[in-house]
């Protein structure tokens, strides 16, 4: 993706940064609060790309009404304008603080959790590498600061924005506890060497790619092309796949780290099907977190867009 002009990333930059100052000198309830009414009023005035999320909540929730498919629709926006007062706050973030506003249930008591809990920190002790695959839901902003303060960093893997004004922004906030940031276009060689040597990696697997770069598997019961990067990976650095994500508990007043099933790369003997199984597999428990919170994802994002050939398009 071509870098824009710098008068142009100016342009861009200022009224972004004003805003985030804005709310960022607001308390932070305030500061959530406005967030949510502007993202209200961005859905009030242009729509939200509307048509995309009714399409993609008909897809994923068929036997739902319309009122209901609207709701999830009206509440996921809110959740974006909650992620934006936010992330507005990060600079007042200290490791304490995310403590009281981020709860990891990976220490739960129940025996599912304890289990897969003593598998991963069992697996770390031996040099193993993991993958931690989160989907856009809840607060992933905050689900990365906070992995980073309170456990340890990590390196995420994430395409450079356009405006190289805003991806420095974007840059300083997430490594302010010490995550790395490596490039999708040429940081593939670096992540493995991360792997190989246990470390940890962080990325977002759950939206649509282009079918070089992807594989059809199901999600929601419709083919999506999804990346294969995340199994290939894993393959060849014997990393695990640690699924998690970060939704808002309103019931608890706080963030509540949940995690899937850790999953271990297919090992068939045959390197194509288990890229294709393992990458099901990993978009079946983004498909998990999303029927948990389906109010706090992304419905605005065309996740069925590749069409497999011969398909009519679904947008």
């Amino acid at each position: 993706m071509a870098k824009k002009s710098f008068p142009l990333a100016v342009v861009e930059y200022i009224p972004v940064r004003a805003m985030i100052a804005l709310l960022g000198s607001m308390p932070r309830e305030l500061a959530i609060r406005t967030g949510i009414g502007l993202a209200r009023a961005f859905r009030a005035v242009t729509g939200g790309r509307r048509d995309t999320a009714v399409t993609n909540l008909r897809i994923a929730f068929p036997d739902l009404s319309d009122p209901e498919r609207e709701a999830i629709f009206r509440r996921s926006i809110d959740n974006l304008g909650r992620v934006l007062g936010e992330v507005s706050q990060f600079r007042r973030y200290d490791p304490a603080r995310l403590a009281e506003l981020v709860e990891f249930s990976f220490e739960s008591n129940d025996d599912q959790t304890r289990e897969r809990s003593e598998y991963f920190y069992r697996e770390r002790a031996k040099g193993r590498g993991a993958i931690i695959a989160s989907p856009h839901l809840g607060n992933w902003e905050i689900g990365v600061m906070a992995y980073s303060a309170l456990r340890e960093p990590l390196t995420y893997l994430a395409r450079p924005l356009d405006n190289p004004l805003l991806e420095d922004f974007t840059e300083r906030m997430r490594s302010r506890f010490g995550n790395r940031p490596v490039a999708k276009t040429n940081g593939l060689l670096a992540v493995m060497d991360i792997l190989r040597r246990g470390g940890i990696v962080g990325l977002l697997p759950d939206v649509n790619v282009q079918q070089k770069d992807g594989f059809f598997v199901p999600f929601f019961g419709v083919e999506a092309c999804t990346t294969g990067g995340v199994a290939m990976l894993a393959k060849r650095t014997n990393a695990m796949i640690v699924p998690m994500c970060t939704p808002w508990e309103e019931s608890l007043g706080r963030y509540v780290v949940r995690y899937g099933d850790i999953i271990e790369p297919s090992s068939t003997g045959d390197r194509h099907r288990d890229v294709i199984e393992t990458t099901a597999a990993m978009t079946l428990a983004m498909e998990r977190f999303i029927r948990a919170y389906p109010d706090q994802w992304i419905w605005t994002h065309k996740r069925w867009k590749t069409r497999p050939d011969g398909e009519p398009p679904i947008y």
